[in-house]
């Protein structure tokens, strides 16, 4: 024990403040992992400290119990409350940020987000990953390459993104298959292209206890208007980032505080015309162009 701990009563009986604290670091102490230790005694540490520095009611404890208690009833496989929760708490940027320092250079990575699914549909470059959403068509295209500028071929390039009423698929009861979702391949030069949705901002699902949360604090559910991308390649760092449409009146009011600089492009708008693809478009449609740098596994 540290000898700045508070010391045990003998019994580990009438317990309070710092000696109650000093007790429960102490049934931490032979934890099956070192790292377990760790992070349970500094678990301890800043829970008893937060309690003790606010005061903390048994109302207000018990009301804490019942918010937990409701993120985990609502939690689905289709919605991840508890993810939604450490979004809005600026956990998952802390988490990301520790954990994907990157080389100048590298795309950065941003928030996973409630709404990722596995399986999704594959697609081939070209291809239209809206099937049938509601939304302005979007061309989006670009290149995954190395630090070095080299073409990676064959990386995996996951997409899931909201509709222009700001769902997502897996938010509808009545959908079949999959929408504004999928996952496609680069090709031997590294170049990435289909056609999907213009993406728009929309509020967080806030009709649950995070939306609770953020109306008890006045704080808006918006979301930049964004697409999410998730790419991986054998010998580099997965990347999980989004794509932000410049100009966005949110950008800098993000709930969930995951824009970067770096991931925000002009989304360019179009009359009816020849698409970049050679594709005779009869309405308005966008284009976007993004190339993804991914970090290798070896620059550590």
């Amino acid at each position: 024990m540290d000898p700045q701990e508070p010391t045990i009563p003998d019994g580990a009986r009438n317990l309070s403040g710092d000696t109650l604290t000093a007790a429960v670091l102490a049934s931490f102490s032979h934890c099956a992992s070192d790292r377990l230790t760790e992070i349970m005694s500094s678990l301890v540490r800043h829970l008893h400290a937060f309690v003790g520095e606010v005061q903390l009611t048994e109302e207000e404890w018990a009301s804490g119990i019942d918010f937990l208690t409701r993120v985990g009833h609502i939690t689905t496989d289709q919605r991840q409350e508890f993810i939604l929760l450490s979004d809005v708490l600026g956990v998952s940027m802390q988490v990301i940020g520790i954990n994907h320092q990157r080389p100048a250079g590298a795309t950065e990575s941003t928030v996973f987000g409630p709404f990722f699914t596995a399986n999704s549909p594959r697609y081939a470059n070209g291809d239209d990953m809206a099937n049938g959403a509601p939304g302005e068509p979007c061309y989006l295209h670009g290149s995954v390459r190395s630090l070095d500028g080299a073409p990676i071929p064959d990386a995996r390039i996951e997409v899931w993104q909201a509709d222009d009423l700001g769902h997502y698929d897996v938010q509808y009861d009545d959908l079949e298959s999959a929408r504004g979702r999928g996952h496609l391949f680069s090709d031997r030069d590294g170049r990435y292209y289909f056609w999907s949705l213009l993406p728009t901002a929309y509020p967080i699902p806030d009709d649950g206890p995070v939306g609770d949360l953020l109306a008890a604090a006045q704080r808006s559910p918006m979301r930049p208007a964004h697409v999410h991308f998730m790419i991986t390649a054998p010998g580099y760092h997965a990347l999980v980032t989004h794509v932000f449409a410049e100009g966005d009146h949110y950008l800098d009011t993000d709930a969930v505080f995951g824009v970067k600089s770096s991931l925000i492009v002009p989304f360019e708008r179009h009359e009816a015309g020849i698409a970049p693809d050679g594709r005779q478009m009869d309405r308005p449609f966008s284009t976007m162009r993004y190339d993804f740098v991914l970090a290798p596994v070896a620059a550590e």
